[in-house]
């Protein structure tokens, strides 16, 4: 007896859920709204697809936080290296970047989407586009892989909350996350700075410290070191900048005390200090002292975020405690919830596609356990 499962949702989750399906035996069909899928998956390729890292996987399964618990098994089944190795079997080659991310060699997404598909269609995926999914199961077992919230025109606009709401299940409602923050800056130094990075920075939110670089924009900062703090500055709405963290207060200190002599103020200061324009900028903005203690802590207030629409990735969605081990929701049999639409959050840096791959994979490998068991077909799907 064949068994049918239904992907609802293109992008990364999705296709990976299909291709495990159907390399196990399952008649698949893809449902997708947009026009064409991978949508968002696409847009991330142009800024060359940061697909995992490399990092020790015990300090990668860190960066979930508080998911970890779910997500690790997930990512144990299928890490990095597995990740790489189905690149490979894709005929797309990786490299591994100076900050230990992964990266297709072409650094675009879109030869391997071509690629991929072509697999999905060998293997016999149907792939139904333009088609809203409406709540039914028409099948024998569903895996929703629709995405959070963010960038809502490239596809994933959350609409399905109010289907799984209606059945009773626990939806938390979606935030934006690996976004930039807004701060109040004065027209003078937003002017003059939107735009300008701010390199080699610690910054500090929550008791939390992460090394790395900001961009100033009109608005206030962004970047992967404001990105990495997003849940502690939604907790605080405090932020701390060092601007020299490669060194010591008594070394800044023994810097600021030799004279200055003839140089204007800002040039005695970046000679010193080896302060770029923007972050000496900084300290004026702030009203604070060219000191090496306002240096080595420069405290910003933060007081929102970018839109939901514009952020990289989403929290909220599917609670948690909603899911069992294999990501089936409780309330609803033989229906898995995997990717984006769960109530996750990592730091940009490859951790959001790799858990997108991995809770897929994991899912569809449990869904085809319990259908082969159900129906009668010892069969597993092709490592």
């Amino acid at each position: 007896m064949n068994y049918r499962v239904d992907v609802i949702g293109a992008g990364p989750a999705g296709l990976m859920a299909a291709e495990v399906l159907a390399k196990g035996g399952a008649s698949v069909r893809v449902v997708d709204h947009m026009a064409s899928p991978a949508r968002k998956f696409l847009m991330a390729g142009r800024g060359g697809l940061n697909l995992t890292h490399s990092e020790a996987l015990e300090t990668f399964v860190d960066r979930y936080g508080a998911a970890r618990g779910i997500l690790e098994p997930a990512i144990r089944a299928f890490p990095p290296e597995a990740l790489i190795d189905w690149c490979n079997g894709l005929g797309i080659e990786t490299f591994i970047g100076s900050s230990g991310r992964v990266f297709p060699r072409a650094m675009k997404a879109s030869p391997l989407l071509r690629a991929w598909l072509r697999r999905l269609d060998s293997l016999g995926v149907t792939l139904e586009l333009r088609t809203r999914w409406m709540g039914e199961k028409e099948s024998d077992a569903m895996i929703l892989a629709m995405g959070g919230a963010s960038w809502p025109r490239l596809g994933s606009d959350a609409q399905w909350t109010e289907i799984l709401t209606r059945r009773g299940i626990k939806v938390n409602p979606f935030i934006p996350t690996n976004c930039g923050v807004t701060i109040p800056w004065s027209a003078h130094f937003s002017e003059r700075f939107a735009g300008v990075p701010l390199k080699r920075i610690a910054v500090s939110s929550a008791g939390r410290t992460v090394r790395g670089e900001a961009v100033i924009t009109r608005t206030g900062l962004e970047g992967g070191a404001i990105y990495a703090l997003n849940p502690e500055l939604r907790k605080s709405g405090d932020l701390t900048l060092d601007l020299k963290p490669d060194l010591t207060v008594a070394a800044l200190a023994e810097r600021l005390s030799h004279p200055k002599g003839k140089s204007s103020h800002s040039t005695w200061l970046r000679k010193a200090t080896g302060l770029a324009p923007a972050a000496i900028a900084l300290l004026r903005e702030a009203n604070l002292p060219a000191t090496a203690s306002a240096i080595k802590a420069l405290p910003l207030t933060v007081t929102g975020t970018d839109a939901l629409a514009r952020a990289i990735s989403s929290a909220g969605g599917v609670a948690l405690t909603e899911i069992d081990r294999n990501f089936e929701l409780k309330a609803w049999p033989q229906v898995y919830a995997v990717g984006e639409m769960l109530d996750w959050e990592a730091p940009t840096g490859g951790y959001l596609l790799q858990a997108c791959f991995a809770t897929a994979n994991m899912a569809s490998r449990a869904c085809l356990e319990r259908l082969q068991s159900a129906l009668g077909r010892p069969q597993s799907p092709s490592k």
